[in-house]
């Protein structure tokens, strides 16, 4: 198993696997991935392993709204 140095609290920790990682409550994770992203930010869905939560979301852009077509006499 592979140990981790410093982490960036601000995005995943890149680990060759397999890894094993030993939870607060004391259960084991474990993963047989050949790469495995640790997550450090604890927003994961899917802690602890990364699911990019950390990234910050863009919100799509509306296409400008056209006016609307009036019926003049």
């Amino acid at each position: 198993m592979e140990r981790a140095g410093s982490a960036d609290r601000c995005g995943p920790v890149l680990v060759e696997g397999p890894v094993e990682v030993t939870l607060d409550d004391g259960t084991t994770a474990r993963s047989d991935r050949f790469m495995v992203a640790v997550c450090t930010c604890r927003r994961s869905r899917t802690y602890p392993w990364c699911d990019t939560s950390h990234r910050p979301r863009e919100r799509a852009k509306r296409p400008p709204e056209e006016p609307e077509e009036r019926d003049e006499p």
